[in-house]
């Protein structure tokens, strides 16, 4: 648990993991073959499906459409992602909170 938001932080999965267990591993895909397939560079993919890169609207867009995964779905696993990986930092940002009327605490 975060002391500092009494938030617990998640580690939710990166829409990039799942898409290479859920979806090219059970086809037998390769990373240059998808690559391909969604018409981006295999780097790119691979960036991705590594969790090296956040996934753009553009890709799920583009996953959707070749393996029918919702990029709605995909896109709030990213999300998800954003949110812990930003609650995680929650002490290194040297913010002070508003008080109306009053001084900042």
């Amino acid at each position: 648990m975060d002391t500092n938001t009494g938030i617990r932080v998640k580690h939710p999965a990166h829409p990039g993991a799942f898409v290479k267990h859920e979806v090219l591993e059970p086809l037998g895909l390769s990373v240059t073959d998808a690559a391909r397939l969604l018409g981006v560079t295999r780097a790119a993919l691979s960036a991705l499906l590594n969790e090296r890169s956040s996934l753009s609207p553009e890709m799920a867009m583009r996953i959707e459409k070749a393996f029918g995964v919702s990029m709605d779905t995909l896109l709030r696993m990213q999300l998800s992602v954003d949110i812990a990986q930003t609650r995680h930092r929650f002490g290194d940002l040297d913010v002070a909170r508003f008080v109306a009327g009053g001084h900042s605490s």
